[in-house]
């Protein structure tokens, strides 16, 4: 009579025993996982600037304002007395890529809503509709050799993030000419609005 129980007690031990190692393989397998996905997360932020194809350094500013009716001209200054702006940022900076340097223009206006933002943009980007008066042109920076980056030769980008719009003008020291190179820093120069905004 003794012999089944035993038995018994045996195969209780080792299902307890199982799932005690199902439980603790589990329990690795979840902090394994966990473990490995961690350090994905900070690679996944990308640091706030020169992580773009040029590298930026900041020559002029940042100047802060809240009139842009004061620091614009023609058309847009025009647009600004009928949509008042609620701030504006403006920087220089340089950069240079293959022995030609470049001076870039950088200009956050903040406006009191996102269609306001786009119109400002849509108007900028046409020729002859004036722009934000740059730091090079309002006589702020100045230097040998320095070019008028609102100039016809200038590269233009633009783009609007919610209320803001940054409008950024480029041309190259000395003369340099490459429109498609001008162009490229322009367009890389957008995310240094970020930089701004700290």
């Amino acid at each position: 009579m003794p012999g089944p129980p035993a038995r018994d007690t045996r195969s209780l031990l080792l299902r307890g025993a199982g799932l005690v190692a199902i439980a603790v393989v589990s329990g690795l397998l979840w902090f394994l996982i966990r473990h490995d996905s961690t350090p994905d997360e900070p690679v996944a932020q990308p640091p706030a600037q020169n992580t773009g194809q040029f590298q930026f350094t900041k020559v002029a500013g940042p100047e802060k304002s809240d009139d842009c009716v004061e620091k614009s001209y023609n058309k847009t200054q025009d647009f600004f007395r009928d949509n008042p702006c609620q701030s504006l940022v403006r920087a220089l900076y340089t950069t240079e890529s293959g022995g030609a340097k470049a001076l870039v223009s950088v200009v956050v206006v903040g406006m009191p809503d996102s269609s306001k933002a786009r119109a400002l943009k849509t108007l900028t980007e046409r020729d002859g509709t004036g722009n934000v008066t740059d730091l090079v042109k309002d006589k702020t920076f100045a230097g040998t050799g320095t070019p008028s980056v609102s100039g016809k030769d200038a590269a233009y980008a633009s783009k609007v993030e919610g209320t803001n719009t940054t409008i950024v003008l480029a041309d190259f020291y000395a003369k340099h000419k490459d429109k498609a190179l001008i162009e490229k820093i322009a367009d890389d120069a957008l995310r240094l609005a970020a930089d701004l905004h700290s």
